[in-house]
């Protein structure tokens, strides 16, 4: 039997608001306003900034299928989607290919699929090691204590994902500042605002750059595909901006982030740090992957029919939340899943990267960034420490990307 739920019941203030604050001290686990209603149910609506009330899924198996779902949409111009905080001005375009349902969304994103592909990534660990082991020496030459998000973190996915793209390092300044802003819920809409059309104006000008001296780059190949008439610049532009910014604040937040649980679990770090075994730290990063899941804002998705999720059943225009933090620590697919367990045998099967067409395109590149971070940092730096209290160290809570702003250690 099948029933429908409106919030506007006996008690609409019973209606959770979202995003739900995480429990002071715990800084790595979902906030505890989740985890009680993914004990109470698999579906359950939430209240948002704007008032409207989508449907929060709360289970592992439940999310995994919607993300898959043709009768889902990620296209954040449909009435009813779920958005967490006021959208720019410039609207869904600024974010490329991500909010766009198939076929287009296919179109734009084989673009550039070639560039992500396993094979290449493989091939740029050498420079990736390279980048990760100068940055680990200017550290260890520099005075303590050192903020490893400035000295490292930043800098490491920074570089790689420059080199790939073809932006000059040199303006890592710009595009480190506007990317902090563009990302933050807690910022003026019209301040997110500038900070797109910044990255977009910048990127627009690199275009032109590619289109008259093309490299062997990824914003080369795009102009390519320009000049074939495949592509327009602008939408060249907007591909830009969404790389360049997913490629360096995902991954330099899970390295800060995972640093910090490691050193917070010493026998964990110690697995890690003592055991020169590939196999390990691929493992160490699944895990991490799973534990922290840094996209802590959930997937959105709004429905395009009805859809029964545990007895509930979504109507047609619904919006729908996923939060992949709370699938992450779901007991039926994770056994104790608030353990940090780097030999946890399943791991790979979480859904930080998210599920189906939308999964992340970089995934392949991140998973080598943190395997020769993650293989390197704590060996090179055997002693590192934090030099602060865990209750001093600023978190990201107001982020679509969760971690911390600087992070002070020593050794």
């Amino acid at each position: 039997m099948t029933t429908t739920f409106e919030p506007a019941g006996a008690d609409p203030a019973a209606v959770l608001h979202y995003p739900m604050e995480r429990a002071a001290g715990c800084p790595f686990d979902p906030p505890p306003g989740l985890r009680a209603q993914q004990r109470e149910g698999p579906i359950t609506r939430v209240r948002l900034w704007d008032g409207s009330t989508p449907w929060l899924v709360t289970r592992y198996a439940d999310q995994r299928a919607l993300m898959s779902d043709p009768r889902v949409s990620a296209d954040v111009s449909r009435p009813g989607y779920p958005n967490v905080a006021p959208i720019p001005s410039g609207g869904p375009s600024g974010f490329s290919f991500i909010t766009m349902d198939d076929p287009e969304h296919n179109r734009l994103r084989r673009m550039v699929t070639a560039p992500f592909a396993i094979r290449r990534v493989r091939a740029m660990r050498p420079a990736i090691q390279e980048i990760v082991d100068g940055l680990i020496d200017d550290m260890l030459a520099g005075p303590k204590p050192a903020d490893l998000v400035e000295a490292f973190a930043l800098p490491v996915p920074s570089l790689v994902i420059c080199r790939l793209l073809g932006v000059p390092y040199d303006d890592h300044e710009f595009f480190q500042a506007n990317s902090k802003i563009l990302i933050r819920r807690s910022v003026a809409v019209e301040r997110r605002d500038e900070a797109r059309r910044a990255l977009l104006g910048y990127l627009d000008d690199l275009m032109a750059d590619k289109l008259a001296r093309p490299g062997d780059d990824l914003l080369s190949g795009l102009g390519e595909r320009v000049r074939a008439g495949e592509l327009t610049r602008a939408e060249a532009a907007r591909m830009g901006v969404l790389l360049l910014v997913a490629g360096h604040e995902t991954t330099a937040n899970m390295i800060a982030l995972g640093t910090l649980a490691l050193l917070r679990n010493p026998d964990q770090l110690a697995l890690l740090r003592d055991a020169d075994d590939p196999a390990l730290v691929e493992s160490a990063v699944e895990e991490l992957l799973r534990y922290l899941t840094i996209t802590h804002m959930g997937r959105r998705r709004v429905a395009l029919a009805d859809i029964e999720i545990g007895g509930q059943v979504i109507r047609a225009g619904d919006g729908i939340v996923l939060p992949n933090d709370l699938a992450n620590r779901d007991p039926d697919a994770f056994p104790e899943p608030d353990r940090l367990d780097l030999r946890r045998g399943d791991a790979r099967r979480h859904v930080a990267f998210g599920f189906g067409v939308h999964q992340c395109l970089g995934q392949p590149l991140a998973r080598i960034e943190l395997q020769v971070v993650y293989g390197t940092l704590y060996r090179r730096v055997p002693t590192l420490a934090l030099a602060t209290d865990l209750e001093k160290i600023p978190f990201k809570h107001d982020g679509a990307v969760y971690g911390v702003y600087e992070l002070p250690v020593t050794w």
